[in-house]
């Protein structure tokens, strides 16, 4: 079973891709690419939130760090919600893709290079055994979450 920390990094791994792959994507192939990214990002932010923010913020320095990525989490969401009603073939969506793009990856640098690194220094490995189980179980439920609210959009 990965450690939350490598379960996280997996997913940070296939969102740079997607990302790169969104950003050389042809306006045609943009949306699937986009859906992809949007669900994984969506439920992955959740369950790291509840699994390993939850685990940080209970220790005392990792009170500010989890706030911190908290509210960078909020952010790209704001920005991928804006993203979602624009038309992909506009060079507006573009450009505020391309603002998304570069703050995720400032997000993700950040947690696997500062947050990742103080967070093992805090937080002893018999601590936080079994959080990346957790981590993908309760990514898992979050996507299905996603799912069922599109099954109730198309339904509407």
């Amino acid at each position: 079973m990965p450690t939350i920390y490598d379960a996280i990094k997996d997913d940070h791994d296939t969102h740079r891709k997607l990302l790169t792959s969104i950003q050389d994507s042809k306006v045609e192939a943009r949306g699937a690419l986009w859906k992809r990214f949007y669900e994984d990002v969506k439920s992955h932010a959740a369950a790291e939130e509840e699994t390993f923010y939850s685990k940080l913020i209970s220790q005392t320095w990792g009170q500010d760090a989890a706030r911190h990525s908290v509210h960078e989490h909020q952010q790209l969401d704001d920005l991928m919600e804006e993203l979602n009603v624009m038309k992909m073939s506009s060079d507006l969506w573009m450009s505020k893709f391309e603002q998304l793009k570069h703050e995720y990856e400032h997000h993700m640098d950040e947690e696997e290079n500062e947050v990742f690194t103080r967070a093992k220094e805090v937080i002893s490995d018999e601590d936080l055994e079994g959080y990346g189980s957790r981590f993908q179980q309760r990514k898992d439920e979050e996507r299905g979450l996603i799912d069922e609210k599109r099954e109730d959009s198309l339904e509407d």
